[in-house]
């Protein structure tokens, strides 16, 4: 069965300045071998039975189709959708892509392009068929706060303080899967320029869509900024790219 996922990758990444004045974020080189993140995320997708791949791109998009091409040497097939001035942020983004046909399966896959994590794809792809969603969110079970958390009394006493504590907390990690024409459904709320977390999800909640949860207890990165970045060490690459 055909599987698509699309990629999220079309932000100008200001937060990994100065790398990405000369390259786009997804294409920022990791780990031992220097591979780029998008060729990571990629390669999860792969092993996780997606069978197409679109990427949603803006800034110096072309570098990233000059390293994955239209798939060929990845034994799948890879499309882009460029963002413009009507379709913006990541809702627009896929809504362009939907209305250019390009989101050919149901549902759709969807990854924001600065995660990694060891999730098969084509698992949670079932799990929403099985449901009837309209969309599933994947959560991870807990959180790690990166800042201290205390505990003050009344009398403006700390009573309690934890160093970046683990919270019991479902998180959102960039990676859900979404029956297309849901984007259409939407369009007239929403317009073209939306976000897909912060305000397609919310209006298919409110208004009574099968929003469902599917929750993940394995590890996970967010290679959103410099600070994490510099942070994955060798260990924690191989755990969140490891999928057999």
């Amino acid at each position: 069965m055909s599987l698509t996922a699309a990629v999220l990758a079309g932000g100008e990444g200001t937060r990994f300045r100065p790398y990405t004045d000369l390259i786009p974020k997804p294409m920022i080189p990791l780990g031992p071998d220097e591979r780029p993140v998008a060729d990571l995320v990629v390669n999860l997708l792969i092993k996780g039975g997606v069978t197409h791949v679109v990427f949603l791109v803006g800034y110096k998009w072309r570098y990233i189709r000059n390293y994955f091409g239209y798939g060929d040497r990845f034994g799948i097939k890879i499309d882009y959708s460029v963002d413009d001035e009507t379709y913006r942020n990541t809702g627009g983004s896929l809504l362009k892509a939907y209305k250019h046909h390009l989101l050919d399966s149901d549902p759709v896959v969807v990854w924001y392009g600065d995660i990694l994590a060891p999730i098969r794809a084509s698992e949670v792809a079932e799990a929403h068929r099985k449901l009837n969603a309209d969309a599933l969110i994947v959560l991870a079970s807990r959180y790690q706060v990166p800042v201290g958390v205390a505990e003050v009394d009344g009398e403006g006493n700390v009573t309690k303080l934890r160093e970046k504590p683990w919270l019991d907390m479902k998180v959102s990690i960039g990676v859900l899967t979404l029956r297309p024409r849901a984007l259409e459904e939407f369009e007239g709320e929403l317009g073209t320029s939306f976000d897909i977390m912060g305000d397609l999800v919310p209006a298919m909640i409110r208004a009574g869509k099968k929003v469902k949860a599917y929750i993940y207890d394995g590890p996970w990165v967010d290679v959103g900024s410099l600070e994490r970045y510099k942070k994955i060490d060798e260990d924690l690459l191989r755990r969140v790219t490891q999928l057999d």
